[in-house]
């Protein structure tokens, strides 16, 4: 096993992700594209606890620098088709990442991800309405998705309303602040408590873009 690979936390027999995190800040801050390479090269490896750590690695490096996982961006649209829920997990959280600075690769592949949204679990969808966003907010994609999230917000389950609201800020502007904001007014009678003083203040943010 390369020194690089006995990093990870699997292979230190740690249970925390705090080695693959390091290594994930270590290979981004000092730009290892060949590191990187092989820890993407990784995320196929046949022990699933090598690949699940590598995942969680790269994952990791696009939220220090999301150009770092732009050439591995095809990887992880094969990988939302992985029957391992924690791989596609992974794979979206990178793909939300990739969109920040790439949202023509992730409008090619809106199908791919509106799945995710439709049949992933939890955290899957809150990371493909992420990606979603983010794809949104550039103005050439605006109109094709944006309708989209906002029928998402008028039927995610309650409990998670404001949570997917927040994700979709992003996508927000001038131009659809106003349906934005009566579609969260509709569900905002059905909220209570904290829920109904965190969507308050999501409506307020929206009302002054």
């Amino acid at each position: 096993m390369s020194d690089l690979l006995n990093r990870l936390g699997y292979l230190q027999t740690r249970r925390d992700r705090t080695p693959n995190l390091d290594l994930a800040r270590d290979l981004a801050a000092r730009d290892d594209k060949a590191g990187i390479r092989e820890i993407a090269e990784n995320m196929w490896n046949d022990n699933k606890n090598i690949h699940s750590d590598c995942m969680n690695v790269m994952y990791e490096i696009g939220r220090v620098d999301p150009t770092l996982l732009t050439p591995y961006a095809a990887d992880f649209i094969k990988f939302l088709k992985s029957k391992h829920p924690n791989m596609v997990e992974g794979a979206i959280t990178a793909l939300s990442e990739i969109a920040k600075v790439n949202p023509e690769f992730v409008f090619k592949n809106l199908a791919g991800i509106k799945r995710i949204a439709e049949t992933g679990s939890d955290a899957a969808v809150d990371k493909s309405i992420s990606a979603l966003a983010h794809t949104a907010a550039d103005e050439r994609f605006s109109a094709n998705i944006f309708p989209y999230l906002l029928q998402h917000l008028s039927s995610c389950p309650r409990k998670q309303l404001t949570e997917r609201a927040e994700k979709i800020l992003p996508a927000v502007n001038e131009n659809n602040n106003s349906e934005f904001i009566k579609t969260l007014k509709k569900r905002l009678e059905s909220l209570s408590g904290s829920d109904f003083t965190r969507l308050k203040k999501i409506i307020r943010i929206a009302e002054s873009i």
